[in-house]
């Protein structure tokens, strides 16, 4: 059987053999996959309650959901938050789905001052279209005009209008904990992003939706996926370059006037096989070396265009991380000799004199389980290090050492640097927000990780 991974945009005849319905198949697959899981993450992530504690539908179990309503995270993530991997110890979330079907919303954000923060929003196709916060809108005062791709009005004087790719947009905030002190002046600020309809709008604050689905509903049945994917097709539509490719799946029963209940058997066999195979190629990520032994799992920018291979990627294995200009995300999980990191080795990585991470924002470290990808509790309660981390001791010609082990080092200027690490096998996660263009253009020399001397 003849596979084709082609992602160009072709008009073909309906398929005339099994080959060809399989082909179909698994290009209509790749395309909707990223459309699947964010209708599965709206379903994760939207309120099922509002402020007054009802349901959105008829009980826990609906599949209804509040949408223009705001989650906050009032702590930063640490060992006990086990619903996120990777998590990040440096900012508060916040999350809200947009439905804009009804008119535009407006997003009002408070002075940050000198505090770091962003608002990534995602279109339904998880292209990370937009950005508002201290790289692209800065951290003054604002009022910003969300609306989607049709609302043709007037945009009110003092708002900045963002025209919105779909009319289902996630919006992903990101605001910066300088330790434990300011915890409840960051919590505070959270309260003052408020979004509310455009005055005259038929927009509500708080919008019904139906998700179409749980959390826990992986792609794996056929008309399920279809059912899903058909309906999100067709209220969210593919940008115009996309148009006749979609239009090549009406042939394996996907496409947004498809009816997944109507799938003939062969239909349902080719998207089944489909979706096996693509799930575990796609579990593959290829990472970006960089040198050093560290790697780049994810390089995203404003929009995937026709890559739906790697977007499908990204949606399964990092759905909803920031474009490398917003943040990058290296990682390592061996020392300089290519050995799997383990906690109980200890070791030192060495930012020489003028090779420190360049930011315009700031940068951490942090040590996760490797198994569970976790953050492991430790005695010192310190689950990462960075530029802002008080207490640091720099070389004298200004370069860094970091200790990362699960015991506390003896030499005292690495105690004042230890990262704690788990027990066992780990890996690092360094975070670059609003890297510099040393990273950007992947000439920054970054350090091994180097076993540390026996005592």
């Amino acid at each position: 059987m003849k596979m084709t991974t082609t992602t160009d945009t072709l008009d073909r005849p309906l398929p005339t053999s099994s080959d060809e319905l399989m082909s179909i198949a698994r290009d209509a697959v790749l395309f909707a996959l990223p459309l699947y899981e964010m209708a599965r993450m709206r379903s994760a992530t939207c309120c099922r309650r509002d402020r007054a504690g009802r349901f959105a539908g008829d009980s826990p179990e609906s599949t209804f959901r509040w949408a223009n309503e705001w989650i906050h995270t009032r702590q930063l993530l640490g060992p006990q938050n086990r619903e996120v991997v990777t998590p990040n110890n440096d900012t508060l979330y916040s999350s809200i789905w947009l439905d804009l079907t009804a008119g535009p919303l407006v997003l009002s954000v408070p002075d940050v001052g000198e505090r770091y923060y962003v608002m990534g929003l995602l279109d339904f196709h998880t292209n990370p279209f937009g950005y508002i916060g201290s790289r692209t809108t800065g951290t003054s005062k604002g009022t910003f005009l969300l609306h989607g791709p049709d609302w043709q009005g007037e945009t009110p004087p003092g708002m900045q209008a963002l025209r919105c790719p779909t009319n289902a947009v996630w919006m992903i905030g990101r605001l910066l904990v300088d330790g434990p002190d300011d915890l409840a002046r960051a919590v505070a600020l959270q309260d003052q992003f408020v979004i509310a309809p455009l005055e005259g709008s038929r927009a509500t604050t708080l919008s019904l939706i139906d998700a179409g689905l749980q959390p826990r509903e992986h792609a794996s049945d056929p008309v399920r996926f279809a059912r899903v994917v058909n309906r999100a097709l067709a209220e969210n539509p593919p940008p115009s370059e996309a148009k006749h490719h979609v239009e090549r799946f009406v042939a394996c029963g996907i496409g947004p006037h498809c009816d997944a209940d109507a799938m003939t058997q062969a239909q349902r066999d080719a998207v089944e096989l489909a979706i096996g195979q693509l799930r575990e190629e796609l579990a593959k990520p290829q990472p970006s070396a960089l040198g050093g032994g560290w790697f780049l799992p994810v390089d995203i920018g404003d929009s995937f265009g026709t890559r739906y291979f790697e977007r499908a990627q990204v949606a399964l294995n990092y759905i909803g991380a920031l474009g490398i200009e917003e943040a990058m995300y290296v990682i390592a999980d061996c020392d300089a000799a290519g050995q799997p990191l383990d906690g109980d080795t200890g070791y030192v990585l060495h930012f020489s004199a003028g090779g420190l991470p360049q930011t315009d924002a700031f940068w951490s470290l942090t040590a996760y389980d490797k198994v569970s990808c976790l953050l492991v509790e430790n005695t010192a309660g310190r689950y990462s290090v960075g530029d802002r981390t008080p207490g640091m001791r720099y070389d004298g010609d200004g370069g860094l050492r970091i200790a990362i082990s699960s015991q506390r080092p003896v030499d005292p200027v690495l105690q004042a640097n230890w990262l704690p690490a788990p027990a066992g096998p780990f890996y690092l996660t360094l975070r670059l927000y609003e890297p510099r263009t040393a990273h950007l253009s992947r000439e920054f020399q970054y350090p091994s990780v180097e076993r540390m001397a026996p005592r």
